[in-house]
């Protein structure tokens, strides 16, 4: 009776599963987003894939279907192919940006992140949610991205134990997509490279992660950037996108279903030790795709913003190059 469950399962499985393909080349389009258009959706893994079936998601449609380096695709869900093809779209980086590599002497400029092990002062990452934070050019010699590093909370198994440093912690292993922008009129703009950016955090990372960039050549505008994070889910310890549950399904006292987002962990941890308040949040999935600075009379709800906890603190290490 198991092995028939397992078989029914995973032949259901099979057959909802839709592939993302690059039009031309036939490529899998990684870590592609889709979107439900109701403030909820999902993202196909590394191979381009996806789960979905009238049965898990009754009430979808359709599907919006977007990636960097591509046309957005608009599909409705009767009848739906089980490959579908994204175009590639022809984009322009600013000349400094195209991967020139500079064989000169440089400097390392290193600005620490802000570390916080305190539940109650970290944002809860879910699907929706991309964070982004400013950092300008410190100089007019010309700087290159080598090193992101993102704080991670981690949470003790036993709660009465969480202050304590030697505590056990919760096991996780979740993935995250990150970007570069540069700024416009403030807000995070055109993105700075067409590489598709990830790592997997588990809690043996400790109390951050540090992302070498180095090898993508990422030059810092005049006006400065924009680095993004956005949890993409779960993973198996291989690190492998799981298809994970993107919401709760809660039902309210007049009968009716609300659904709401489901946290992921690692929590990220919010700061107030920052000068200015340098962090923009978009629902990826709703309120337009717009960002907006993370601060009071922007429509967040957030504990964070009433302790003054305006920013993410992420680090930078930046590669500073002599004048020849």
């Amino acid at each position: 009776m198991y092995k028939y469950l397992l078989i029914l399962l995973f032949s259901q499985l099979s057959f909802s599963q839709i592939t993302v393909l690059d039009s031309i080349s036939k490529f899998p389009v990684s870590y592609a987003t889709v979107s439900f258009g109701n403030g909820n959706g999902i993202f196909a893994d590394d191979e381009g894939k996806f789960y979905f079936t009238k049965k898990l998601y009754p009430d979808i449609d359709s599907l919006f279907i977007s990636a960097i380096g591509f046309k957005d695709l608009n599909i409705a869900t009767e009848n739906l192919s089980q490959t579908l093809l994204l175009q590639p779209e022809a984009h322009e980086l600013d000349e400094v940006l195209l991967g020139v590599t500079l064989d000169r002497k440089f400097k390392e400029e290193t600005l620490k992140p802000y570390l916080d092990d305190d539940y109650y002062n970290c944002w809860l990452p879910t699907i929706e949610s991309e964070i982004a934070v400013y950092f300008p050019k410190t100089t007019e010699q010309d700087q290159e991205i080598k090193t992101v590093t993102f704080p991670i909370a981690l949470e003790s198994k036993d709660w009465n134990k969480r202050k304590r440093s030697n505590s056990e912690k919760k096991k996780f292993s979740t993935l995250f997509k990150v970007k570069f922008y540069n700024s416009t009129d403030g807000v995070p703009g055109k993105v700075l490279t067409y590489e598709t950016i990830v790592f997997r955090a588990t809690e043996k990372n400790g109390d951050f992660y540090e992302l070498n960039v180095d090898d993508y050549n990422i030059y810092v505008p005049e006006n400065g950037f924009f680095v993004s994070i956005q949890v993409l889910g779960y993973t198996d310890t291989s690190g492998k996108l799981l298809p994970n549950k993107k919401y709760k399904e809660i039902k309210s006292r007049d009968g009716s279903v609300v659904k709401i987002p489901t946290n992921f962990r690692p929590l990220l941890p919010f700061t107030d030790e920052m000068d200015n308040k340098n962090t923009y949040i978009k629902r990826v999935f709703i309120n337009g795709n717009n960002w907006l600075r993370f601060d009071n009379g922007n429509g967040f709800k957030s504990s964070l913003l009433d302790k003054n906890l305006f920013n993410y603190g992420i680090g930078i290490t930046y590669k500073t190059y002599k004048d020849e």
